[in-house]
């Protein structure tokens, strides 16, 4: 049964297409949103809208680059074109490109920072200058990840990007809470998502190190992202929510 927590509230969420963004934007849209689903993949992203229209949602499927800053401009303005307002960004775009530290390429560093960290810092920005404008406060969220809390082989430039994004959030809540805007993050562990189910021993070895017997579903994580942004979480700021299942209790290798 849905709570409806959302109702005549507009979100953007970056990275929707598939996996853990698709799932934010599903709930929340089945919880009364309408939402502006955003990837990079034109395909990927009209074929997920189309999924969550055919369940009873409202959204809108926008292709493009969610680290170029004049689109993100556009994205916040095509929310308000279509839907009248903005009440919730979530950055949820990203990537993660493994490599040994001592070898790690310039462009792939680029690559990294660009998405996780410029475009996660811009879209905030662009959000929260809509939301002053309609003076009705709002929600702002980052996707985080344990690899911003615990080491993890071949992934330094990534958990570093993690791991800022966190203290982003921190330090928002002095230039945005004076306009009623949360900035929290959510840091999920190892989650079962197209990507990740491509390698066939994700599933058995995460199984085996995380202190709950498995992997987070994109539902587990789409759960606290929900409650973050909702009206339940009006004085939560500068938070972030960790969903493993345990794993950064215990910090087991996969290796």
């Amino acid at each position: 049964m849905t709570t409806k927590n959302f109702t005549n509230k507009t979100a953007i969420v970056t990275g929707a297409g598939q996996g853990i963004g698709f799932e934010i934007a599903r709930q929340m849209a089945l919880e009364g949103a309408w939402v502006l689903l955003n990837d990079i993949n034109e395909a990927l992203v009209k074929t997920a809208a189309e999924k969550i229209a055919n369940e009873g949602g409202n959204c809108y499927a926008l292709a493009g680059d969610a680290a170029d800053v004049d689109f993100i401009q556009h994205m916040v303005d095509s929310a308000v074109r279509h839907f009248g307002g903005l009440d919730i960004a979530i950055a949820n775009a990203g990537i993660t490109l493994f490599g040994d530290f001592l070898n790690y390429p310039v462009e792939s560093l680029q690559s990294v920072m660009r998405l996780n960290l410029q475009g996660s810092f811009f879209l905030a920005q662009k959000a929260a200058n809509q939301m002053i404008r309609q003076e009705s406060g709002g929600r702002i969220l980052f996707m985080s990840s344990v690899t911003g809390h615990q080491a993890h082989q071949d992934l330094a430039a990534y958990g570093m990007t993690k791991a800022a994004l966190e203290m982003l959030a921190k330090s928002l809540v002095i230039e945005l809470s004076p306009y009623q805007i949360t900035v929290n993050t959510v840091a999920p562990g190892a989650t079962l998502t197209e990507r990740t189910m491509e390698d066939a021993g994700y599933k058995n070895t995460w199984s085996r190190i995380t202190p709950m017997g498995r992997p987070a579903t994109v539902e587990d994580v789409a759960s606290a992202v929900l409650f973050l942004v909702s009206p339940q979480a009006g004085h939560i700021t500068g938070q972030n929510i960790i969903v493993d299942g345990g794993w950064t209790a215990v910090s087991t290798s996969p290796y």
